[in-house]
């Protein structure tokens, strides 16, 4: 079997910055309220018209250049998102055209807050069969469209930014770095504490006056019920990532948790006895982009010089599903 490796890393934040000031107009909240609860003290929202696919180029190009690759080199595409710009087709044709690729296979994965690590599981079994030899991953959000900006669904709203990332993952030369394994999980019994109940295919018509009355269309989090499965499921797929590479907490040079929660993060970190200069945090200024978080975090702490080759850096993600997943890279 071949080894897998990233190969490069893009990213890519729409312009408009939403500080929690700007939220204050729109809602009954405040800056100390936001920070207090979740850390976050800004964000970034789309311009109209501009769609996750839009955001996933602008990344995949960043991450292309970087690999010293064109789109002509991708062999298959993974797109992850919950944002996709229509319901179908899916973003991964969207972005095949958009770059002007040749008729490679892509791939949607809907598993939100976990889809980037899922599509990375999914790119580097890929690889290491021999399959393809250049994917592109992506995971790009546009929330900014789909919450309730208002006193009503501020518990939500005040969480998330839109933003997109990519990853191009190859084959690795000489074992000159690798993804040493992916693990992923769910538990579907939890599906309704974090969800987006309309429209649905369950329900003749999908969507109903009634149901844009009662705000069905937006998304719902049962906030302290996450908060808590969250913590738990962070440390245990981290630990099993660890175990199976006969690694220790210690090994672990740089820690990447999706950007849900700055309180889960810290409480992650305590749990698990890990320095917090080695937790990547970018929250604060781009709040919850869900599949787009690991990818944009693990570009920025390359660009600030955080991982260096031979280092272990280790991903996490817990979100709607519940799923959860994580994966260990040495860089």
């Amino acid at each position: 079997m071949y080894k897998s490796k990233i190969l490069g890393t893009g990213s890519y934040l729409p312009e408009r910055v939403v500080t929690n000031a700007d939220l204050e107009k729109l809602m009954e909240t405040s800056d100390e309220w936001i920070q207090q609860r979740t850390g976050i003290r800004e964000r970034r929202f789309v311009d109209e018209g501009v769609g996750a696919s839009d955001l996933g180029v602008k990344a995949s190009l960043r991450a292309l250049e970087q690999a010293r690759l064109s789109p002509r080199d991708i062999d298959f595409i993974v797109f992850a998102t919950l944002s996709p710009d229509y319901n179908f087709p899916g973003c991964g044709c969207l972005l095949q055209e958009k770059l002007g690729m040749q008729t490679v296979g892509a791939l949607d994965v809907r598993n939100q807050c976990c889809g980037f690590v899922y599509g990375l599981s999914v790119a580097d079994q890929y690889v290491k069969t021999g399959m393809y030899r250049h994917i592109l991953v992506v995971g790009a959000e546009v929330h900014s469209t789909g919450i309730e900006l208002n006193t009503h669904g501020r518990d939500v709203a005040v969480i998330f930014g839109d933003g997109g990332g990519a990853v191009v993952v190859g084959w690795s030369g000489n074992g000159d770095g690798q993804i040493l394994s992916t693990h992923l999980h769910s538990e579907g019994k939890y599906a309704k504490k974090l969800w987006l109940e309309a429209p649905a295919s369950i329900y003749h018509p999908r969507l109903t006056e009634q149901m844009l009355r009662e705000g069905k269309h937006y998304p719902s989090m049962d906030g302290r019920y996450v908060f808590r499965h969250a913590v738990d499921r962070f440390q245990e797929v981290i630990n099993e990532a660890l175990l199976a590479n006969n690694l220790r907490i210690e090994d672990v040079t740089l820690l990447i948790l999706h950007q849900a929660n700055l309180r889960i993060s810290e409480a992650v970190s305590q749990s698990l006895g890990i320095p917090a200069e080695k937790v990547f945090s970018n929250i604060q200024k781009y709040g919850n982009t869900t599949a787009a978080s690991i990818p944009i975090a693990l570009d920025e702490a390359l660009k600030e010089g955080k991982l260096k080759p031979g280092d272990i850096v280790v991903l996490a993600a817990f979100g709607s599903g519940f799923t959860w997943a994580s994966a260990v890279i040495r860089w």
